[in-house]
């Protein structure tokens, strides 16, 4: 197949994009720069500059491939354009910066999906994006089959689910794969998890809220990146997968296992110190997030072979 890879030039991407090549697909990469580009290059991809803001560039690029595994969501405020960057400093309300930049990056969001669905050509295209299982309903084991929930910490992005699973009424092999809040391997230096790492290097002594007892779902970047070729290539249009290797280690577990590694103490704080804490992570790290893989296991025959959290804490990748 000839596939498509916004974001092919993150952590999670490039291990997509090694993923695809090897199992013998063509792929072309979205880079936002020539300098990000050729290290896709170098992989044996072609590269396409642009942004998920330019839809005529998205269009372009969905037009003359059999797939899309859509990986790109503005993380960061530098992933935005500067006219995005403008609108959202200067919207309104200085207090509401957050809010204003993360509601523009949903929408940014949205508009790709949509676009990319779209512009496929017809037949048996398909369609793999990307969605945290932060949308799925706090304190309950959620399932392939759970619908996002609004409600839950990420349940502002639930609407690109539903703009996901909408294009499989107009013939797109669409599908969603969830990906936990920590997905680990060699080279992470921006997700969640070195995030925590870096707090706790600051306040010198690695937190957890309350008990701890929390859970948080995980998986290796190899068999992330796997579960999205085997999505590309099989998943029934308007299907839900979960990238889950651990259903759900108590986040207790995961600040001691930070803390033993940085020589530092692991220590409960109230949930009303997580704000100031942890900062825009508090959400999430106050967060019950269990999430099962049965279903996924069951219906693509993905099993995770890969080392566990722990397992990676303890080699020392984010230290």
């Amino acid at each position: 197949m000839r596939v498509l890879v916004t974001g092919a030039t993150g952590f999670i991407g490039g291990a997509v994009v090694r993923e695809l090549l090897d199992a013998g697909h063509q792929v072309i990469g979205l880079a936002r720069s020539e300098k990000a580009g050729k290290r896709l290059i170098t992989l044996g991809a072609q590269v396409q500059i642009g942004s998920i803001e330019d839809l005529a560039g998205l269009r372009k690029g969905a037009a003359v491939v059999d797939g899309v595994i859509h990986l790109a969501f503005f993380h960061k405020f530098s992933h935005a354009g500067l006219p995005t960057r403008l609108r959202v400093l200067f919207g309104g309300n200085p207090r509401h910066v957050g809010m204003r930049f993360m509601q523009a990056a949903i929408e940014t969001d949205r508009r790709a999906i949509e676009t990319l669905g779209t512009a496929l050509p017809a037949g048996d295209q398909a369609l793999v994006v990307a969605l945290p299982t932060m949308t799925l309903t706090p304190g309950r084991l959620g399932t392939e089959d759970s619908a996002g929930d609004p409600q839950s910490p990420g349940g502002l992005r639930v609407i690109s689910e539903h703009t996901t699973l909408d294009l499989a009424n107009r013939g797109v092999r669409s599908s969603i794969v969830r990906l936990p809040p920590i997905v680990h391997g060699e080279g992470d230096k921006t997700g969640l998890f070195p995030n925590l790492v870096n707090i706790a290097r600051k306040k010198g002594f690695s937190a957890y809220t309350g008990s701890g007892t929390n859970r948080w779902p995980s998986v290796h970047l190899l068999d992330a990146a796997r579960l999205f070729r085997l999505a590309l290539e099989q998943a029934p249009a308007g299907s839900r997968f979960h990238a889950v290797s651990e259903e759900g280690i108590p986040f207790q577990e995961i600040a001691t296992a930070l803390g033993l590694h940085l020589n530092l103490p692991a220590q409960g704080i109230g949930v009303e110190e997580a704000g100031k804490h942890f900062g825009w992570l508090a959400p999430f790290t106050t967060t019950d997030n269990p999430a099962s893989s049965a279903l996924t296991q069951e219906r693509l025959g993905w099993n995770p072979v890969h080392p566990t959290l722990l397992d990676d804490i303890r080699k020392g990748y984010y230290f």
